[in-house]
């Protein structure tokens, strides 16, 4: 459906809520408990599009173990959602700051001072992608509440020809951004509290299928052992001691001597296999380069 046809007043995402209506006359408490029930209604719209996410998931999975990259572009609050994202992967999976990334409509300077008009450029979208160094091999994840956002949209088409893979994450169900990507996800969380402010149950949804596919990733590359964050970089006094703490929790170690094992190796996986297979730190760098950076393959193999 080409953009100038939709009528946004009949989106989904932009109609007004019949249960909100009379919000600003209600008690504060009252008001609260309402837009909390609304918020509710999002993860069951998340839970329903998990088939779709697994799809994504394990399509991205074998490009990155490839050599490709995660991208995320969006305008306004859905690109910032998609930078925040991106932005935290490296310091919680130390992985680099090119794996994933998060471009937003007007540029950086767009993520603390609002570029509306930035984001009806479907060019703009496009160069933006090919400024990035984007490639064939690369994954798009583009983000629009709405589904219809022309930079969105350029950027999606522009993937597309170059035979990336690419990614519809909408609200709206047969959106144009559903139709011109080649996978979809679409959690439908309707009306919003505020007529059209889709910062919130929209923008809440999006965080939600962000985290699972980022934390999904990593999950599915190795980089965590259950729910440990093996990979976590020990950067500051926080990180040094949550590290020595993982290594405790794996190995049965005291503290003292999880923190002699991290300064000696320098990471999780290196200090784990250490004490694990009584191993130099050397060889044990050794064995997990033979187990791809697997910490739990290094150590059953």
């Amino acid at each position: 459906m080409p953009i100038d046809s939709v009528q946004l007043a009949s989106i989904p995402t932009e109609s007004r809520n019949p249960r909100t209506t009379t919000i600003d006359s209600l008690p504060t408490e009252e008001m609260l408990r309402l837009i909390n029930r609304e918020d509710a209604a999002v993860i069951t719209a998340v839970e329903a599009e998990v088939p779709h996410i697994a799809a994504v998931l394990d399509a991205l999975v074998p490009r990155i173990v490839g050599g490709g990259r995660l991208f995320y572009i969006g305008a306004g609050t859905s690109g910032r959602l998609g930078v925040l994202d991106a932005s935290e992967c490296p310091p919680t999976f130390s992985v680099p700051p090119t794996l994933v990334q998060g471009l937003i409509a007007g540029g950086d300077s767009a993520l603390r001072k609002s570029s509306e008009k930035s984001e009806d450029s479907r060019e703009q979208g496009a160069a933006d992608l090919k400024s990035a160094g984007f490639t064939d091999r690369d994954t798009l994840v583009g983000i629009a509440a709405s589904g219809r956002t022309p930079y969105v949209l350029g950027a999606i088409a522009w993937a597309r020809e170059i035979g990336a893979l690419t990614v519809g994450l909408s609200c709206v169900p047969g959106s144009p951004l559903a139709q011109e990507a080649e996978m979809e996800i679409t959690p439908l969380t309707g009306p919003e509290i505020l007529t059209g402010s889709t910062r919130m149950k929209a923008g809440t949804a999006t965080k939600l299928v962000l985290n699972m596919l980022s934390t999904g990733l990593m999950i599915r590359t190795g980089l965590t052992y259950g729910n440990l964050m093996v990979n976590v970089q020990p950067t500051n006094e926080k990180l040094v001691d949550r590290a020595a703490r993982i290594i405790m929790e794996i190995t049965g170690v005291d503290h003292t001597t999880a923190a002699e094992l991290l300064n000696e190796a320098g990471s999780v996986k290196v200090a784990v296999v250490m004490q694990k297979l009584c191993l130099s730190s050397d060889a044990a760098v050794a064995k997990l380069q033979q187990a791809g950076g697997r910490l739990r393959e290094a150590l059953e193999s």
